[in-house]
């Protein structure tokens, strides 16, 4: 897909035999790609050592720079450059004849084109119209580019933003602002882990056997083991391994890989959060869960209410409301639905809403009807509490519900953020419950899972009442700035 503002392919190969020219050039009389250039100053701290000054100031100052020419105007005697630093500061470059001498006047002229990077040194000075400047008195090529750089002044279209990622952020601070803040907020969650004493591990991405989520897997083969592998669905099953070992508060952030279709909420490759908490429950991990982000959102926006990039403000202060999927569904629809309700109940009221069920099962049926009716609800965060049995295989029987299992999902933005569990630890009804989900797979369901014989030889050595949760930080970061999937991840998977 071509952009009205790109330029056409034949535009760009004209362009590339002009630029590879002047690099031929470059290479015979210097460098074109030289290992380094002697900076000593750098684009925003120059700017911060000389706010303020007035209009033609010569300040004496010498500073030895460089950044990529985004804008550029020759003149007889004189030629203008706007240099942008990769955090995108800009700094003037001011090339004169009288200053740079000839030779150097003349090959800028010649060989610097938009997108190259430059090394300059020179007086700091602001010109006639106050703009904060370096008057070159010596410059070199600091890295030749051959193909020009899209318009400045029109928006890339998403297709490009997306494939060229590059390219937005040398021209969009929006892009470049995308990354600072999903750094900050994973520095964040960090900081707010290590003040209650989690520790930070690393699982196996390559497993084999998928499990720990219900979600069909990618699989690939080891050619020094000669064994089927997949890809990880969620690090859970290890982490739950790492608690057994005595690892009693244990997080990860990790890459996972469902094979699963793309769209404004979901990519095949995310990252996601994971901890566990001994001797803690799905209220434990809720609260906690709670502070993570608020802690996030202050981290990024100043304080617990957030501005998304259309303006909108969205607040996470507070304490955020907690409420039964089976009660708000049965409020929605007008009659009271529990996990005794008949399933041919539930299937005429599926059937009444065009709701289709592929594998449908009691559990199954009330999510799809929860989703139907209270999910575009939810504006505010809410937790939403006490999920089927059938559709939780590794989470605990509700203390004091039957019928139904202690876990949450939290909802933020109308999608779920987040979801947390009080952990099933008993190994011999973990066992029932992977062999519930063995029949659902020999049934077809790809997304079912195996029965993990190490996973519950681990379970058979004890593992403590445990809480714990898992998060998508793709899915946080649409949260915090109001953006899709493929704004909040730097390099997406594209077709």
């Amino acid at each position: 897909m071509t952009d009205e503002t790109e330029l056409s392919a034949d535009e760009i190969s004209e362009q590339k035999a002009v630029r590879l020219a002047k690099r031929a050039t470059l290479l015979e009389t210097g460098e074109a790609y030289p290992v380094s250039v002697p900076v000593t100053d750098t684009i925003g701290a120059v700017r911060a050592a000389h706010q303020g000054l007035d209009v033609d100031v010569a300040t004496g100052v010498t500073a030895a720079l460089a950044g990529r020419i985004v804008h550029s105007r020759n003149t007889g005697k004189l030629c203008f450059a706007a240099l942008q630093s990769g955090d995108g500061e800009r700094i003037q470059a001011m090339l004169s004849l009288d200053v740079v001498g000839e030779h150097a006047l003349e090959r800028w002229k010649d060989l610097v084109d938009l997108g190259d990077h430059v090394f300059v040194k020179g007086e700091v000075i602001t010109s006639k119209r106050g703009e904060l400047s370096i008057l070159v008195s010596e410059w070199q090529m600091a890295a030749k580019s051959l193909l020009p750089l899209p318009n400045l002044h029109a928006e890339l279209g998403e297709e490009t933003r997306v494939r060229q990622r590059y390219l937005d952020l040398i021209v969009r601070d929006q892009a470049r602002q995308n990354v600072v803040t999903r750094a900050k907020a994973m520095a964040s969650l960090r900081e707010t882990f290590a003040k209650h004493g989690f520790l930070e591990i690393e699982t196996p991405m390559l497993q084999t056997m998928h499990g720990g989520a219900a979600a069909r897997p990618f699989v690939t083969h080891s050619n020094a083991f000669d064994m089927e592998l997949f890809l990880r669905i969620a690090p859970e099953l290890f982490l739950k391994r790492a608690v057994v070992g005595g690892i009693e508060r244990v997080f990860e952030i990790n890459r996972n890989f469902r094979n699963e279709g793309a769209d404004s909420t979901h990519n095949p490759e995310f990252v996601m959060l994971e901890f566990y908490q001994a001797y803690g429950d799905y209220n434990t991990v809720a609260d906690l869960t709670q502070e993570l982000i608020q802690d996030a959102a202050v981290a990024v926006a100043g304080s617990h209410v957030v501005t998304w990039n259309d303006g909108t403000e969205y607040d996470f202060g507070g304490d955020w409301a907690r409420i039964s999927m089976f009660e708000s569904l049965s409020t929605a629809v007008g009659t009271e639905i529990t996990p005794e309700t008949p399933m041919k109940n539930l299937e005429t009221m599926a059937k009444a809403v065009e709701i289709e069920v592929q594998h449908p099962t009691h559990g199954k049926l009330v999510e799809e009807l929860w989703e139907h009716h209270v999910k575009g609800d939810l504006v505010h965060p809410t937790f939403v509490m006490d999920f089927p049995v059938d559709t939780s295989p590794l989470v605990r029987e509700h203390r004091s519900k039957p019928g139904v299992v202690e876990k949450w999902d939290l909802y933020v933005r109308g999608f779920e953020l987040a979801t947390g569990y009080s952990e099933l630890v008993d190994p011999v009804i973990q066992r029932e419950r992977f062999v519930e989900q063995a029949k659902l797979g020999e049934r077809g369901d790809v997304e079912a899972m195996r029965l993990d014989e190490e996973f519950l030889r681990a379970l058979e050595h004890g593992m403590p009442p445990t809480g714990g949760q898992g998060m998508g930080i793709d899915r946080l970061l649409m949260a915090l700035t109001g953006l899709g999937i493929r704004d909040t991840v730097l390099f997406p998977l594209v077709k």
